[in-house]
């Protein structure tokens, strides 16, 4: 294993009766709150009453930010930072799913300074000041941005998709009740899993390659999500199986199974670019990218894709040689996409060859790849062998 520091503030409130601990976390230190979230779903589930009930119990002054998109938008950050300088807001609560909890910690950075929150942090990664507190209460098991210091921004106009990590950012709590996912759609809820699935991959496909803990736990979550998708997939507001996939969304992205580990991150990065271009899905931009990075770079490591696939998906070894059985787990791979209904080729999300280039264009190279440092050549190759 290679030297890590591991640090996680985030107080996680985890259950049905979760929503109680709001009032502890919010009667003292914060007065002006700004509320982000999305658009009606809080709104139709009864939670977005609950919340204003409990605000307005302890006398807070609330102000709101609505509309926050899936990849959420640099416009929106902008609009949520000139709402906290305006109105002295002390205290930011995200209420929603990643594209909200990341949305609010980037107004939570660009709050507290005069500089350009997209130029000063998300293309140049500089050290932020102070920021603002926020927490968050999760509707949507997805990211994991409920329980780590990253965010993600797409900048529409330059259609770019970036991220910035900053341990100032990690939320101060965060409230998860499976209760309301289990209104989530199936083809949010297939996203958001693949999405849960490819954390664990990113950091599990990494050199070194010595088998470690980490590598283990994360062997061991992905196919407890493999197993609670098709439970879900079958019935939408299966309480136990929402359950273990909200902790598991958590999980697969607070730093505990990336211990240790090089890590990866080219196929997210790659798929950031697709997002950017046609506001596809983040769930189904990886659907389509990581089958054919894992085709790219297997060799690299047979022996690690030879274990997932056995590990996984109870490959047997009979007759077969390792690279025969590391080419089985990727194949059933994406036949799991193809089973959930998630695009595994561009074609199927109306993208040619002749986008290629731009797509190339787009890709952030730097800070990816274990098994290959990134280059433009290997993303376009990748990106054809998406065709």
């Amino acid at each position: 294993m290679e030297d890590f520091r591991f640090y996680n503030p985030t107080r996680i409130y985890f259950g049905n009766d979760s929503l109680d601990n709001l009032t502890d976390e919010l009667k003292k230190d914060y007065e002006r709150i700004l509320i982000v979230y999305g658009r009606e779903s809080i709104k139709k589930n009864g939670l977005y009453d609950k919340v204003i009930n409990i605000l307005s119990n302890l006398k807070k002054t609330v102000f709101e930010l609505s509309g926050v998109m899936p990849n959420p938008r640099l416009d929106k950050v902008y609009e949520g930072i000139e709402i906290c300088k305006k109105e002295n807001i002390d205290f930011i609560l995200a209420i929603g799913g990643g594209s909200v909890i990341d949305c609010a910690k980037a107004i939570s950075v660009g709050a507290k300074t005069d500089k350009d929150v997209w130029d000063e942090y998300y293309v140049n990664k500089r050290e932020c000041g102070d920021t603002l507190p926020i927490g968050s209460i999760l509707t949507l098991a997805a990211t994991g941005s409920e329980m780590n210091n990253d965010s993600v921004i797409t900048n529409w106009n330059s259609h770019t998709k970036l991220n910035y990590t900053n341990d100032k950012t990690y939320p101060k709590f965060s409230i998860l009740n499976p209760t309301y996912t289990c209104t989530v759609s199936k083809n949010q809820t297939v996203y958001g899993s693949i999405d849960i699935l490819i954390h664990a991959f990113e950091q599990y496909f990494s050199y070194p390659r010595e088998l470690c803990l980490s590598d283990c736990i994360a062997e061991a979550l992905i196919k407890f999500v493999i197993k609670n998708i098709r439970k879900v997939v079958e019935k939408l507001d299966d309480y136990d199986a929402r359950s273990n996939l909200m902790w598991s969304s958590s999980m697969a992205l607070n730093g505990l199974i990336g211990l240790g580990k090089e890590q990866d991150w080219s196929s997210h990065n790659i798929s950031h670019a697709l997002s950017a271009l046609y506001d596809i899905p983040h769930g189904a931009s990886l659907s389509i990218i990581f089958p054919a990075w894992m085709e790219y770079v297997y060799k690299k490591d047979i022996p690690k894709f030879k274990r997932y696939a056995i590990e996984v998906w109870n490959v047997t070894s009979d007759g077969k040689t390792d690279e025969e059985i590391a080419l089985l787990g990727i194949n059933k791979t994406k036949e799991f996409f193809e089973f959930l209904g998630a695009p595994t080729s561009l074609k199927d999300v109306n993208i040619s060859e002749e986008d290629i280039d731009k797509l190339v264009n787009l890709v952030d190279i730097d800070n990816a790849g274990s098994y290959i440092k990134i280059t433009e050549d290997d993303v376009k190759q990748i990106l054809l062998n998406c065709l």
